[in-house]
Formats: C-alpha cells, sequence, structure tokens
C-alpha cells in the first residue's frame, strides 16, 4: 500500500513538471464515478440519438445506426472539477468533426453552442468550436470495453486533454455528459444544469474555472 501511495505521488510530480497536471489537481489512479440522480435503464432496442437545432437537416439515428458512423479511438487526460485527474485513457467513439467532415451532419453558419441532452433531464453547454475540435467525443467504448452503466452507458460525452496537442481547449470532465442522446446545435448558449447550479459556464482547467 505505502509503495503504491509513493509511486502514485511520484507520478503526480512528474506530470505537474511536464505541465500535463493542471493546477489544483491531483493524480488518481482509480476512475471515481460522481453524477447526480439515479442510474438510468437502458433498451437498445428503442435507444435513439439526434441531432438537431441549428442543422440543415436534423439526425435520428437507431443504436446500429449510430455504431455504424465512423469510429474513433483517442487517448485522453480526464480532470474532473472536484479535483482529480486520471492520465492517459482510452476511449473509442463518435467525433463530431468527422461527421462534418464526411458531410453526413451539416451546421448552419448560426449554430454558435452545443447543448448536451442526457437521460433524467440533464444538459451541458459549450461552444460550438469545443464539440468540433479532435478532444471532445461521443464515447461508446472505454479501455477497450463498453461504457459501463455507472460511466454512462450506452453512451457518454467525454472532453479531455491531448498532450500533443496542447493548443486544444480542455474542459472539466462534467462538460461531457453521461447517458447522453442528443446534441443540439444553438445559436445561443444554453448554460446547462450544473452550470446554473454555479458552476462556471466555460470551465477551462488551466484557469482553475471551477465556479462562477
Amino acid at each position: 500500500m505505502e509503495d503504491s501511495i509513493s509511486q502514485r505521488k511520484q507520478d503526480e510530480e512528474k506530470y505537474r513538471i511536464i505541465g500535463r497536471l493542471p493546477p489544483g489537481q491531483s493524480l488518481t489512479l482509480q476512475f471515481p464515478v460522481y453524477h447526480f440522480g439515479h442510474i438510468p435503464s437502458f433498451d437498445l432496442q428503442k435507444w435513439d440519438f439526434k441531432f438537431w437545432g441549428e442543422v440543415e437537416t436534423p439526425l435520428q439515428l437507431s443504436w446500429k445506426e449510430f455504431n455504424d458512423l465512423p469510429k474513433t479511438k483517442i487517448q485522453l487526460d480526464l480532470h474532473c472539477v472536484t479535483r482529480w485527474s486520471k492520465m492517459d485513457t482510452l476511449w473509442e467513439g463518435i467525433q463530431v468533426k468527422t461527421l462534418v467532415e464526411k458531410d453526413l451532419l451539416v451546421i448552419k453558419p448560426s449554430a454558435k453552442f452545443v447543448i448536451q441532452h442526457a437521460e433524467n433531464g440533464f444538459t451541458t453547454n459549450f461552444p460550438l468550436e469545443v464539440a468540433l475540435a479532435e478532444n471532445f467525443l461521443l464515447a461508446t467504448h472505454f479501455n477497450g470495453e463498453p461504457i459501463s452503466p455507472d460511466h454512462g452507458a450506452p453512451l457518454r460525452g467525454v472532453i479531455g486533454a491531448i498532450p500533443e496537442v496542447p493548443e486544444l481547449k480542455t474542459l472539466y470532465l462534467w462538460k461531457g455528459a453521461k447517458w447522453l442522446r442528443s446534441l443540439e446545435f444553438s445559436s445561443i448558449d444554453k448554460p446547462g444544469f450544473w452550470e446554473q447550479a454555479g458552476y462556471h459556464n466555460e470551465a477551462d482547467v488551466w484557469k482553475e474555472q471551477r465556479y462562477g
């Protein structure tokens, strides 16, 4: 036990020195579970996902249709507003930018923000540029396995840092909604559940934008 604690502290200092650990964060080797409300059940035969709002043609997909979309694997450092960070996590899913590049989704010029709508009425928001960046993923798999229910199965938004691309804007993990059901493209910003409860609307991890 002491050896594992010592190793974690050594790794934490290493990540801090090389600039991968944002201010106020501590390294964890676990994957803590935080959410508001109960874990929803789902039936993949009835499940669907929607892209709607300021788009040329709304898109509604079944689970099979969603999984037939082009997939991406990406390694991310995750940073939670509750001050833990987990490094080098491997995710698989759909990038919004891929759908745009392949003309599967046409976003209107009027769209400036994206609102994630999830089960239990949960929402969270960020600028369109964040949704189109390579460090945001509509994720179905974590470390080679389907996401577990407590981490947002069957689909969750994931936002994290790619160390090799430091110029990407990195937000706290709550800006990726668990149990995700749709993306709304909007001309106006619409603060979500935690933002209305006092969390910072922008949530930049390097600026420690934790609370408004």
